[in-house]
């Protein structure tokens, strides 16, 4: 993607259960965020920013979501763990991450 593209549409299923869509959204602005594992250490603290920034982002007009390739039972336990106010959707799949084209080999220190 590139800045000016308009965002791809997505269905995925929340920490919930429920079904969360682009069309949640129509209109709105909306923090789409990715990141590739619940309970890590980077993991938890970007979605404990977002956290402690939420009622913020709120105020300016948006809402967060988060994505990544985990279970809704895994997302269930990250939310309740750092009392998350948004939802994460579960793409075990991979078909929202890459049609954002953010899925792809980890590639740390030279090595893949």
């Amino acid at each position: 993607m590139k800045i000016g593209d308009k965002a791809p549409e997505f269905v995925g299923v929340n920490q919930n259960g429920e079904e969360v869509t682009t069309q949640n959204f129509k209109g709105k602005k909306l923090v789409l965020y990715f990141y590739p594992k619940d309970n890590t250490a980077g993991c938890a603290s970007e979605a404990c920013s977002l956290r402690d920034g939420y009622s913020e982002l709120l105020k300016m007009g948006f809402d967060v979501v988060g994505v990544s390739a985990d279970s809704v039972a895994s997302h269930k336990k990250f939310v309740d763990k750092h009392t998350l106010p948004f939802n994460l959707i579960s793409d075990s799949e991979k078909n929202i991450l890459n049609a954002y084209g953010v899925w792809g080999e980890k590639k740390m220190c030279g090595r893949t």
